[in-house]
């Protein structure tokens, strides 16, 4: 009897193991390995990743960057900082390669600087321009800082009368002629900073005629009335000039669509798209003297300034210069070749190693560069180190991991737009996302992030396992990066933050306007209602180590943060058996630009007979294609291989699909059809940018029929992408077209 029972026994146990067994292979088939979101490794990994990231090796790496200034084609740059790296990378057993490309540069004379002045009938000059900022402390001082300038203007003597065009827009130009009567052909034009890329500044001026271009950083957009200016806090003294390029073509000026190998076919510099009238910034002290003196009628309310005094329009002077002053610019800018280095540290994908998760930043500094590129340089190396340590302890991830250090991106963007245009074809097929990270912190209130909207989830999820930099934030029970930028974005966690899409101004431009690669770019921002237009010591000599730790973060606890976001993304996107993309979020984004493209042109587009019908056919199909490949996601059998290879090739390649290699109308440099710059800013955003740009003013052009005919033409290259986008979607077969019968 008792051996029946030890039989009995037996066998219920092994029944029991049998079927504890069969579930597991359910659970593991049809539960983890059916998650889109599960990764392939254990999530003490990701603890390890966070918790090696050290804010006190941020700061001694952000204190070496910052030692001197390093601006592009220099040694200090391109080898000094280049071994630099290289060795950091090295030892943190990464494999480093360097890719020099020779590009055309561009730099001040020190010993002949830049000015301004006003220049009396009989030759006399008074009120001259400052040739260089007032050191305000000692970390300013170095023989290697150079004057203000800005890169790629035209070199020369210019007189003419002065006329104000706020901040140099196409609608400030367009007012200033239609609606107040001034035509600024012939004259010098001075401009405030912000609103636009100061490049799109200077082709607008040239375009309208002015012989010379004055950029200067009114205090009303740089300082605030509640406190005083460096060094007492981080806001821009008068002394300070913004230094940067005008470049509006993104990469080497003279190798357009190729890269700068020495087997290049270079255009002559007067083939270029570069400025040929000159263009130098000055600081607001310098300004008023010229502002203060000039004529003609008084502004309207919302082209003032800051400064004390009456903003007139002129053209000219008043008072004791009377018409016979004119404004004077000595400009002595020179472009120069030179060899601009990209660095890269891999570390080998163990399952897919041709598939690619890069993450970017540039080095290069116009001075000091603490904030702009420094901060976030440094936060790369230390994330190099930390993934390295990883690697070390046994992590092995599944695809390839590129940390990028990115030459002259201060130019236009040239190291990374050189390197994609070498490796587009291999980035097309490889390339699985850019993460980009250019100032890893410009403030201290909040996260601001931009990127393709199919990463939007996987950036707030990640967000939610970083914890918050703020102690305050803990206080109030918002524990997480993730529960400080919901609230401080619109003072309540129920509402996901908003995250724009990407227009340019870094380096993830060329990887979506090039090549289509989904990107993301981030930094910690200020509170923007204090009413700035960016940092207010950018491109100045007062950006520096000191500047930093003082008023930006001075324990790196938030540049310690970023870092771990970024590393938890790049995580997730390297280890995650399926990609972690949602095309359902991209869907919604196009259905919500629509609607506000709508707003602003349905009925002119009604007017003239174009239906927008057939938009809305276009992101039905493209919406039902996003929610069939997440249904087949939830069914699919991520141990297959094979299968498995397929569904993340189709989701690695939707912005792929956006891409139209003619350009978007005239500007081949961009070819993303959705999510492009905009035609007058290089800076912003546009949605539908081709269709948006043949929009631009089309009432007030008297070649109605052409234009018309250029709007239908981009509303149909439009509707084909958005289609053509829907195709790669879809199951491999049947392959389902614009019309299906």
């Amino acid at each position: 009897m008792s051996s029946l029972k030890s039989r009995n026994y037996f066998a219920i146990s092994a029944i029991v193991a049998l079927v504890a067994f069969g579930l597991g292979i359910i659970v593991g088939v049809f539960g983890i390995n059916r998650c889109p979101s599960s990764p392939s490794v254990d999530e003490d990994v990701a603890r390890q990743i966070r918790d090696e990231v050290k804010a006190s090796k941020i700061e001694e790496y952000l204190r070496y960057l910052t030692e001197e200034p390093h601006i592009a084609g220099r040694d200090v740059d391109e080898k000094k900082l280049v071994e630099y790296i290289k060795r950091n990378w090295e030892d943190s057993g990464l494999h480093v390669e360097v890719h020099p490309y020779d590009v055309l540069l561009s730099y001040p004379n020190q010993t002949d600087s830049n000015l301004i002045s006003i220049i009396f009938q009989n030759g006399t000059e008074m009120y001259k321009s400052q040739p260089s900022e007032k050191i305000l402390d000692d970390s300013q001082i170095s023989d290697k800082v150079v004057n203000p300038f800005n890169a790629y203007s035209a070199t020369g003597d210019v007189e003419g009368h002065l006329v104000y065009v706020n901040y140099a827009r196409v609608d400030d130009f367009i007012e200033l002629t239609r609606d107040l009567g001034v035509d600024p052909a012939g004259h010098v034009c001075i401009s405030r900073y912000g609103r636009i890329f100061r490049g799109s500044k200077a082709m607008i001026a040239q375009e309208y005629g002015c012989t010379g271009l004055i950029l200067y950083s009114d205090p009303i957009d740089y300082t605030v009335p509640w406190s005083g200016v460096y060094p007492e806090d981080w806001y821009l003294p008068g002394t300070g000039a913004q230094r940067g390029n005008l470049h509006i073509v993104k990469g080497d000026p003279l190798t357009p669509q190729y890269p700068a190998l020495p087997t290049a076919w270079r255009l002559y510099e007067n083939e270029t798209q570069l400025p040929v009238i000159p263009v130098t910034p000055i600081g607001y002290d310098d300004a008023v003297q010229y502002l203060a003196r000039m004529g003609g009628n008084k502004v309207p309310d919302d082209w003032k300034g800051g400064l004390n005094i009456t903003y007139n329009l002129g053209p000219g002077f008043e008072g004791e210069l009377n018409d016979t002053s004119k404004i004077k610019m000595h400009v002595t800018t020179k472009n120069e070749r030179a060899v601009a280095h990209n660095i890269f540290g891999y570390i080998k994908g163990d399952i897919e190693p041709d598939r690619y998760v890069l993450i970017g930043s540039h080095r290069d500094a116009w001075v000091f560069g603490a904030i702009d590129p420094s901060s976030s340089m440094a936060t790369l190396i230390e994330l190099a180190r930390a993934m390295g340590v990883a690697v070390k302890n046994g992590w092995k991830p599944r695809r390839t991991i590129v940390f990028c250090s990115w030459g002259a991106e201060e130019y236009g963007l040239l190291g990374s737009t050189e390197w994609v245009e070498e490796f587009q074809k291999l980035l097309s097929s490889r390339a699985v996302a850019y993460l980009n990270v250019d100032s890893v912190a410009v403030g201290n209130y909040t996260l601001n992030v931009k990127s393709t909207p199919n990463m939007n989830e996987l950036i707030y999820e990640s967000t939610k396992f970083i914890k918050t930099p703020h102690p305050s934030e803990i206080e109030a029970n918002r524990n997480t990066m993730y529960d400080t930028w919901a609230f401080r974005s619109s003072e309540t966690n129920d509402v996901p933050p908003p995250i724009p899409t990407l227009g340019s101004g870094s380096d993830f431009t060329p990887f979506v306007q090039v090549t289509g690669i989904s990107s993301m770019d981030c930094s910690y921002t200020y509170d923007e209602s204090i009413n700035i237009r960016s940092y207010p010591v950018y491109h100045s000599v007062y950006e520096t180590f000191d500047l930093y730790k003082k008023f930006v973060d001075p324990d790196f606890s938030i540049s310690r943060a970023v870092t771990q976001m970024m590393g938890e993304i790049a995580r997730r996107l390297s280890d995650y058996r399926i990609l972690p993309f949602n095309c359902k979020d991209y869907a919604a984004k196009l259905w919500e630009d629509k609607a506000s493209f709508a707003d602003a042109y349905k009925p002119l587009l009604d007017s003239h007979g174009i239906d927008l019908n057939e938009f809305d056919y276009a992101l039905s199909n493209f919406t039902s294609a996003a929610e069939d490949i997440h249904k087949r996601i939830e069914n699919l059998d991520a141990t297959n291989e094979i299968k498995l290879r397929s569904i993340n090739d189709q989701l690695m390649q939707l912005d792929r699909a956006f891409i139209d290699m003619n350009g978007i109308g005239e500007r081949i440099n961009f070819r993303h059809v959705i999510y492009a710059p905009s035609l007058h800013d290089t800076y912003a955003s546009s949605a539908f940018p081709g269709l948006v740009d043949s929009l631009f003013d089309i009432e007030a052009d008297p070649e109605q029929t052409k234009r018309w005919r250029e709007v239908e033409r981009q509303y149909s290259i439009l509707l084909y992408h958005i289609g053509s986008a829907a195709s790669t979607l879809r199951e491999v077969i049947p392959v389902k077209g614009y019309s299906n019968y």
